[in-house]
């Protein structure tokens, strides 16, 4: 009985301890909370996993004073080091948390000009993703060499790592080869959260990069999840590589009779009236002028790609209205040109002689030679005049069927 109590003292007395040593750093950091905000953020973020550890820590403190002799002690001693590798890694990964949420509220990308911001962004996500797996990892692994048969195998693994390495690297691939294709998006700045592509033929925006996947959010809010290799190995187009603003085209076929110079003088207008052009560039030029149709290029430029798209919409509907309304001639038509048939020949008369062989001689006329040639062909053989002409006859003097 009284080993029992003095083991409750002793096991109280070091909570106790602990909770003091824990309430002490709590008033220090509220006291700095008040001159610094991230203090505490910190305080909020690490507040669960440091009172478990100072309470572990405390119990176990007194457990090994009270029961040190014990043959249990090496068990008990076992199972409180596996418990606080388990907490300790919980709060590394909650201070990894703390530190990567301040380097994302000193970088929104809620601002016009955010390349840079989206670039550390993208770097801490993926940073942060790294640190956590690589903690519990270690985590892990600290917990299973608790174990003496597990020392074992990890010694005997050590000794064959690269066997070990070889195998792994083959059956994990493509897990790997998505791995550092992630990392290799991040740390080269090609590809940053918040960016604006085209991919797999999809306008989207980047919502997420893991050390595997990426995720497109979609105009239509779909996701388009792709491997990171996709980035690597395909073309695909990044409109805010450099910047977020974009230049826009709007297209149209017109008739012929169209005033490019008066669409000028309303386009002018047009983008006065409207918050969506940013002021850097405005074009109208006649591309085109075949096929029966004017085709008219207006170019227009925003801040980037969803107020371009807005403003491309824009231009196009005030455009089409100004033509309905004030130049209706100009719309697209097509002409047909119906011209009056000649009139045929008189009957029973000789079309005239093509302008070939009226210019030049021909195989049997326009010549000596054609007409003596023409003369073998048609030599005894009579000629009589029907309506004024003259033409070959049969034996009985009927006009013969046979050609000259």
């Amino acid at each position: 009985m009284d080993d029992w109590l003095g083991f409750g003292i002793t096991v109280a007395a070091s909570v106790a301890v602990a909770v003091v040593i824990a309430l002490a750093v709590k008033l220090v950091m509220r006291a700095v909370a008040r001159r610094s905000a991230w203090a505490g953020e910190l305080v909020t973020q690490v507040r669960a996993p440091f009172w478990a550890l100072t309470l572990l820590l405390g119990l176990w403190f007194g457990v090994h004073a009270s029961l040190r002799r014990s043959d249990w002690m090496p068990a008990i001693s076992q199972v409180f080091t596996i418990a606080a590798i388990a907490i300790l890694a919980w709060l590394l990964i909650a201070v990894v948390r703390f530190v990567s949420d301040v380097a994302l509220d000193h970088n929104r990308i809620d601002i016009p000009d955010n390349r840079l911001a989206r670039r550390l962004r993208t770097q801490t996500l993926i940073v942060r993703r790294l640190a956590i797996a690589l903690i519990v990892v270690i985590g892990i692994g600290a917990a299973l060499f608790t174990f003496d048969s597990v020392r074992a195998v990890g010694a005997s693994v050590l000794a064959s790592a690269g066997i070990a390495s070889i195998v792994a690297g083959l059956a994990a691939q493509s897990v790997l080869g998505n791995m550092f294709a992630g990392i290799q998006l991040v740390f080269s700045d090609a590809l940053r959260v918040d960016d604006v592509i085209v991919a797999q033929g999809e306008w989207g925006r980047v919502g997420e990069i893991t050390l595997s996947y990426v995720v497109l959010d979609l105009w239509d809010d779909r996701r388009l999840v792709l491997p990171c290799t996709y980035f690597t190995t395909t073309p695909y187009e990044n409109w805010t590589r450099q910047g977020s603003e974009l230049l826009g085209s709007v297209e149209f076929d017109l008739d012929w009779r169209v005033s490019p110079q008066r669409m000028r003088e309303h386009l002018e207008t047009v983008l006065e009236q409207t918050p969506l052009y940013d002021g850097r560039a405005s074009v109208l030029q006649v591309t085109e002028a075949t096929g029966g149709y004017v085709r008219v290029r207006i170019l227009v430029t925003a801040k980037d790609a969803p107020t371009l798209y807005d403003l491309r919409c824009f231009v196009r509907e005030a455009m089409v209205l100004w033509i309905q309304s004030v130049m209706p001639d100009a719309a697209p038509a097509q002409r047909v040109l119906v011209s009056e048939a000649a009139a045929p020949a008189p009957r029973g008369r000789r079309s005239a002689a093509p302008a070939e062989h009226a210019d030049g001689g021909g195989l049997f006329t326009g010549s000596a030679e054609a007409e003596e040639r023409a003369s073998q062909f048609t030599h005894g053989i009579p000629r009589v005049t029907v309506d004024g002409d003259d033409a070959p006859t049969g034996s009985g003097g009927e006009p013969s069927d046979r050609p000259l």
